[in-house]
């Protein structure tokens, strides 16, 4: 192939124009059906005409891609995969003007352009998982990463999903790779690709074996087993799990922890028929109800948690979850809204009991971590540096107090201050904070 880079970088604008041409064309090529004959003409028209609307041909020398980009949707039928495409596309833009209002408290430019990053990382999300979603050949996907965050993400956590189906046995194999705590939750409810209703079954690694090299196995569903085994609903959805760590680099920065995550439906399956109009149809509506039910039409719970506190810089007693969806049935929680102007820092102090792990994170007002890639966002207890009587003090503020266990706000003035301790064998404290100049920390 000749390389085109030669006269786009000596700057010759015709070539420049054949270039982007060239480009349009070949990109307009599978929308309009685009073939070529022998002779080298186009027999774009005569595709078009299969399509339904023979008139929207393009005319000698016009450009394939504009014409494509012109002809509207109506003119031609995509099939059963087209319309639930199209009805994708009307409901992004539902929850976008739904959500991204006064009455969610949506009032800032920043709050908006957010929101909109927010929709596309949760579309992202329902892409890996939903879209060549097989419960009976099963494949479990990384839930978050370093740029595709939604669900209260989590620097010191690899988190896998897949969803299963009623009546099925599986097997996972995997590996605590080090983590200091792990389980497999079993979520239940809602339909398929929406949000669970509920958590309806979890193994932590206290409770299941553990072979000396870290490996272990899970049964899922079938009939009962002593050990290593958890029951399916008959409304099961999908399984979360999660490998908590307490490294000096958070996992889910650190490109060589790996924890290997392989799931099999153990009841015998011919392999799956290949995709059809029908089939890529459901997986576009269940990407479609993914995205709906986890942004506008997500639970709200009302009311709140007892451990969720509304006010800022005030947080309440840590609690456990019960048996909201989506949320560690082991952990105790407590979070709360952050207020910090730019020349201010938020010291909060406190002391963990005896448990697994505990970290805390800054999130924005849609349940998604700072940039921990680049900023210290997170704090996990062997990143913190402790006072001499084992407690400790950590400081949010959007510039370097210059004293320990800083947490950067990224000048965002307003946010989410989250806690997780995982397996505490006593009541945990409640975190205390107190609004200081920022001036007054620095030594």
């Amino acid at each position: 192939m000749d390389d085109v880079r030669e006269p786009l970088a000596a700057g010759d604008p015709l070539a420049r124009r054949r270039f982007l041409q060239t480009l349009g064309a070949l990109a307009a090529a599978p929308l309009v059906g685009c073939a070529t004959d022998p002779s080298g003409s186009s027999s774009t028209a005569p595709e078009l005409a299969r399509h339904g609307d023979s008139k929207t041909a393009p005319a000698t020398g016009s450009n394939p891609a504009s014409t494509a980009l012109a002809s509207p949707a109506a003119t031609h039928d995509y099939g059963e995969a087209g319309r639930a495409f199209d009805a994708l596309l009307a409901s992004l833009a539902r929850v976008r003007d739904g959500q991204l209002t006064e009455a969610f408290a949506i009032t800032s430019r920043q709050d908006v352009a957010e929101g909109h990053r927010h929709l596309l990382h949760v579309l992202e999300q329902a892409l890996l998982v939903e879209l060549e979603a097989q419960p009976t050949h099963p494949l479990a996907q990384h839930q978050v990463s370093p740029v595709r965050k939604s669900n209260g993400d989590n620097a010191d956590a690899i988190y896998y999903s897949t969803p299963l189906a009623p009546g099925r046995t599986y097997r996972l194999r995997s590996n605590q790779a080090g983590a200091a705590y792990s389980s497999v939750t079993v979520e239940a409810g809602g339909a398929r690709g929406g949000y669970a209703g509920r958590i309806a079954g979890v193994l932590n690694d206290t409770q299941y074996d553990i072979a000396a090299d870290g490996r272990f196995e899970i049964v899922l569903g079938g009939k009962p087993r002593p050990r290593n085994w958890i029951p399916l609903p008959d409304d099961v959805s999908r399984i979360s799990t999660r490998h908590y760590f307490e490294n000096l680099r958070s996992a889910a920065t650190d490109p060589l922890l790996h924890v290997p995550m392989e799931i099999e439906c153990l009841d015998p399956q011919p392999p799956p028929r290949p995709p059809n109009d029908a089939s890529i149809a459901a997986a576009i509506r269940r990407i479609e109800t993914y995205v709906r039910t986890r942004t506008l039409e997500a639970p709200r719970p009302d009311p709140m948690p007892a451990w969720v506190s509304t006010t800022p810089n005030v947080f309440n007693p840590p609690q456990k979850p019960g048996s909201l969806a989506y949320a560690a049935a082991d952990a105790a929680y407590t979070m709360a809204p952050y207020a910090i102007g730019p020349d201010e820092a938020l010291v909060v102090t406190g002391r963990f009991p005896s448990c697994r792990f505990a970290n805390v994170t800054l999130w924005n007002r849609y349940g998604q971590s700072y940039d921990y890639m680049n900023r210290r966002v997170s704090l996990n207890r062997r990143q913190i540096q402790f006072e001499a009587d084992g407690s400790y003090r950590i400081v949010i503020a959007h510039r370097d107090p210059g004293v320990p266990n800083w947490l950067d706000g990224e000048g965002r003035e307003t946010g989410q201050v989250y806690w997780r301790i995982m397996l505490p064998e006593a009541d945990v404290e409640t975190p205390k904070a107190a609004l200081v100049p920022l001036a007054s920390l620095r030594r």
